[in-house]
């Protein structure tokens, strides 16, 4: 692996896509032959490798495979064929909740949540107060998660992710935007993070956000990498004009956070 921090190698990761839900329509649809489901490579043949400390976005329209090639890096997912590297501990925001547990506080999980990304009870202790601060959920934090929005979700979790010490920080930055204060404030400690010299694999709509936090750009199309390189030149590759550059990011919003591909 050299000094590489990531080494994605031919990956591919194939759904399943079912056009019947029941028994009775798979039977009615088994005997009239018509097709009962389809397989569809989300990520397709993905080969790049990320050097130690460099700061990489990750973009592409609505399900071209940038969440779940994020889930495999992460190893919540495995690839269907080739293999995934990494070296050291990874944090960061790829699902909303992810490692919640919705009948536990919110103060409950975080110390759930910071067991999972690999922090001790007493590093999460000497943190919690930041972490806290971070999520500015006030009350809310002594209620049951089950009760929380995907907003208050996604603070909560990108307040603990954040303040993990990684050698790599993955985020899809879709997760971590709330109101615009708390975008800042997100915004402005991944800037932090990145300066830290930790790798940074960062999932954006967003050019502005990107040319300020990357250096390298990979595009996805359909599941397939298609660009690897400049940052300003994958940006004209997928044609996104910075005028529209925020209410694109808005209207996307909704639709990605129910996005799984």
């Amino acid at each position: 692996m050299s000094n590489d921090s990531i080494v994605v190698d031919g990956v591919t990761k194939n759904f399943t896509l079912r056009y019947h839900r029941t028994i009775k329509q798979i039977t009615i649809a088994a005997l009239r032959r018509q097709q009962i489901s389809d397989t569809f490579p989300a990520v397709d043949d993905v080969t790049f490798s990320v050097e130690q400390g460099e700061s990489v976005g990750l973009m592409g329209l609505n399900g071209s495979g940038k969440s779940t090639l994020l889930k495999l890096i992460n190893g919540v997912m495995r690839p269907d064929a080739g293999k995934v590297q990494t070296r050291g501990r990874i944090a960061g925001l790829i699902a909303t909740g992810a490692g919640f547990h919705p009948q536990l506080t919110g103060r409950e999980n975080v110390f759930l949540n910071a067991a999972i990304l690999g922090m001790s009870e007493a590093e999460t202790n000497r943190k919690f107060d930041q972490i806290v601060e971070f999520a500015d959920i006030g009350r809310f934090l002594e209620t049951p998660v089950g009760h929380y929005s995907s907003g208050m979700f996604s603070r909560l979790g990108f307040a603990v992710a954040v303040h993990t010490e990684s050698d790599i920080f993955l985020i899809d930055e879709v997760l971590a935007v709330g109101d615009r204060p708390f975008k800042k404030k997100c915004m402005a400690r991944m800037e932090e993070i990145r300066k830290e010299g930790r790798t940074m694999f960062y999932v954006s709509h967003a050019a502005a956000s990107v040319r300020k936090m990357c250096e390298r750009v990979l595009v996805l199309e359909k599941g397939r990498l298609v660009f690897d390189g400049d940052v300003d030149e994958g940006i004209r590759y997928l044609q996104y004009d910075d005028d529209d550059n925020e209410s694109v990011e808005e209207e996307d919003l909704d639709e990605e956070l129910g996005a799984d591909i």
